[in-house]
């Protein structure tokens, strides 16, 4: 029996995917990175190879195939598993792939969680202040529905390792995680969303190229696919899975 696992991305927690697993007749576990509406354990620096070795750990406490979903920088985690090739994968799929190209720019906002002092300031006024929190997911794409909900959920550990994880991925992935940029064991799905204006459609399509990977269009949907078409997104990975037995 094969158990789904999926990784949120920035700023977000497990409940991003609970839309979708409404519609999957599969087992499968939301995890929440840590820092995010979990407290940051005692030592934890929230650098980007911390969190790969975080969901490493948590992957090898599951029995069976495991089929991980990533989004955003649960995407990341995920392809660097995969490519990293140390746990027994059934398979994997992401989104935002570009930011894996090696002439990613980070978008504006990463830039300003990058800088010190301006990220301090972004941090100082965003936690503690839903209103604030929610109008800014709703201006970034987040559906006005999910948005109070989702800043809700922004507090000072969540903040602190934004920071520290974008800080940790300068002048992008790539530079950090290129050199494993290959085919990986496991069958691998990127997923593009055509509006997501974190993603670019030509570099995505490049690196799941590297990757060996499937590629699945969602036309007219942007970052938040899952929230926005969970029925849709749901339908995708379906197929994907279907394939994944004749992949292997």
């Amino acid at each position: 029996m094969m158990t789904v696992v999926f990784v949120h991305g920035v700023p977000e927690t497990g409940r991003l995917w609970d839309p979708l697993r409404r519609h999957l007749k599969a087992e499968s576990l939301a995890l929440n990175l840590p820092g995010f509406s979990t407290p940051r354990p005692a030592g934890f620096g929230a650098t980007m190879d911390d969190y790969v070795r975080w969901l490493s750990g948590e992957l090898r406490g599951i029995s069976g195939p495991v089929d991980l979903v990533g989004h955003d920088w649960g995407a990341l985690l995920v392809a660097r598993v995969a490519m990293l090739d140390f746990l027994p994968l059934r398979s994997w799929a992401m989104d935002v792939a570009s930011i894996l190209h090696p002439d990613y720019v980070w978008h504006d906002p990463a830039q300003r969680w990058q800088t010190s002092g301006a990220g301090e300031q972004w941090a100082q006024t965003m936690r503690g202040n839903t209103t604030v929190a929610t109008a800014a997911l709703t201006a970034a794409g987040v559906p006005a529905e999910d948005a109070s909900g989702m800043g809700a959920q922004f507090d000072a550990h969540m903040a602190g390792c934004i920071l520290d994880l974008y800080r940790s991925a300068t002048p992008n992935p790539y530079a950090h995680w290129g050199a494993d940029l290959t085919r990986t064991a496991a069958p691998g799905l990127v997923i593009q969303p055509l509006s997501d204006p974190y993603d670019d459609q030509i570099n995505s399509q490049k690196v799941a190229e590297r990757l060996g990977a499937h590629v699945e269009c969602l036309p007219g949907q942007s970052h938040w696919w899952m929230l926005s078409a969970p029925e849709e997104s749901a339908a995708a990975l379906l197929r994907f899975w279907k394939t994944v037995g004749m992949d292997s």
